[in-house]
C-alpha cells in the first residue's frame, strides 16, 4: 500500500468489505460469462450448462445491485468522502453496467442462435478471450484505484492493449463471415454477435479511460 497516499476510507473497514466483495462479485460474473459464451460455442445451442451460466449470472447481479445499494447509502449516511463520492459512485455504477450488458448480450447469444456458428467457432472463442482479458484488467485496476491510486496507469495500459487486439480480432472475423458463403440473415447475425462480444472490450476500455482520471485527482 502506498505511504504517500492513504486508503481511501482510513478505518472503515465494513465499507471497504463491502467494495472488495463487489469487486469480487465482478469479478466472479466475468468469469461465468465467459464460460458460458464457450459453453454455447462448443454445443451450438442452448445446453444445460448454458441455462446454468446463466441462472448463475443473474444471481451475481442480484448480488452486485444490493452491495451497491448499501454502499451508496453507507456513503451519503455516514457522509464519507465528499471530494471522491462522485467518482467511487461512478466507478461501481459502471462496473455494475458493464456486467449487466455482458449478461443481456449472453442471453441474445442464447436466444438469436446464430446459424453458420460451427465454422467460426474458433475465431469467436479468441475474441471472446480477448475481450475478457480487457474486462478483467480493468476490475483489477479498479480494485488498484482502492489501495495504490498511483499504480493504476499500468492496469489501465493493459485494458487499452487488450482492447485493441480484440478490436483486431473483431475486424479479421468480419471480414471472414462477409466472404463467406453465407445468407444475409446468417452474415448479419454473425456480426451482431461480433460486436456484442467485442462490445465488452469497448465498455471496459471507456471505464479505464474515466479511471485514469479518477486516479490522477487521487493522486494529487
Amino acid at each position: 500500500m502506498s505511504s504517500e497516499t492513504p486508503p481511501l476510507f482510513g478505518k472503515t473497514r465494513f465499507l471497504v468489505g463491502l467494495i472488495d466483495e463487489f469487486l469480487d462479485k465482478i469479478s466472479e460474473g466475468v468469469i461465468i460469462v465467459e464460460m458460458g459464451i464457450r459453453a454455447y460455442l462448443i454445443a451450438h445451442e442452448e445446453s444445460e450448462i448454458c441455462l446454468e451460466k446463466l441462472n448463475q449470472i443473474i444471481e451475481v447481479k442480484s448480488r452486485c445491485s444490493e452491495l451497491r445499494r448499501t454502499i451508496v447509502t453507507m456513503l451519503y449516511t455516514e457522509m464519507l468522502l465528499p471530494d471522491a463520492r462522485g467518482d467511487v459512485l461512478q466507478l461501481l455504477g459502471s462496473l455494475f453496467e458493464l456486467l449487466d450488458e455482458m449478461g443481456d448480450n449472453y442471453q441474445e447469444l442464447m436466444i438469436v442462435q446464430p446459424r453458420g456458428l460451427p465454422e467460426f467457432g474458433q475465431d469467436f472463442a479468441d475474441l471472446t478471450g480477448m475481450a475478457i482479458r480487457s474486462v478483467q484488467a480493468v476490475v483489477v485496476a479498479a480494485r488498484t484505484f482502492f489501495r495504490m491510486p498511483a499504480a493504476v496507469r499500468e492496469h489501465i495500459n493493459e485494458v487499452r492493449v487488450f482492447e485493441d487486439e480484440s478490436d483486431k480480432i473483431a475486424w479479421r472475423l468480419k471480414r471472414r463471415i462477409f466472404a463467406a458463403e453465407l445468407s444475409f440473415e446468417q452474415r448479419f447475425q454473425l456480426r451482431e454477435a461480433v460486436v456484442m462480444i467485442d462490445s465488452m472490450a469497448d465498455k471496459a476500455e471507456n471505464i479505464g479511460d474515466d479511471l485514469s482520471i479518477f486516479a490522477i485527482k487521487r493522486s494529487l
